[in-house]
């Protein structure tokens, strides 16, 4: 399949994903994955905290890198504003996404990763299921293919470890808006 069509798959699956936002409060199921210092890291070293997560990869050609750009951004601004949040990028491709890989990813859009926690260290199937059952959102890596569909959202996570809102990065307003809500939430 060529790459226009490929796009289109990923367009049309992100819309329809975009449908179907998870349920206010909906509580995140226990993890304990691998992070990007090769670190246990999941809901234990998350508790009593404020947290915002997304769904990337390395290897991707689309999204990912905006959409990481925007997760600095938001690191950036929640500095700025004093505000004690931690940043979870899940990475819907483990085989390629090692920790070592995903030190270098992150540390390419901040230099202060020390609340942007990249994660690994699962399988396809259990970060497809992972997504699915936790975040009601979609990742699908086809066959024969290096690239993976996922969300373009970030996911705000409340301190209870419930998704608060879902927010698509598109949307020039999902910043502000996060924003607010965190601010409600403290």
């Amino acid at each position: 399949m060529n790459k226009f069509a490929w796009g289109v798959v990923i367009s049309l699956s992100l819309i329809l994903v975009g449908c179907a936002p998870p349920e206010e409060g909906h509580q995140i199921q226990p993890f304990t994955y691998i992070d990007q210092h090769d670190q246990p890291f999941g809901m234990e070293q998350l508790e009593g905290k404020i947290w915002v997560a997304d769904f990337v990869f390395t290897n991707c050609t689309t999204v990912c890198p905006p959409m990481s750009a925007e997760m600095a951004k938001l690191q950036k601004r929640a500095k700025e504003e004093n505000l004690d949040i931690e940043f979870v990028s899940f990475t819907v491709d483990p085989t390629i996404d090692t920790p070592a890989v995903l030190k270098q990813y992150v540390e390419t859009f901040t230099d202060d990763p020390s609340n942007w926690h990249a994660i690994t260290g699962y399988t396809q199937e259990e970060i497809e299921r992972f997504a699915r059952e936790s975040f009601r959102t979609i990742v699908q890596k086809p066959d024969h293919s290096d690239q993976v569909i996922h969300s373009v959202s970030f996911f705000l996570v409340n301190r209870q470890g419930k998704i608060m809102d879902e927010y698509n990065y598109i949307d020039e307003t999902y910043a502000d808006r996060m924003f607010e809500r965190i601010h409600q939430l403290r």
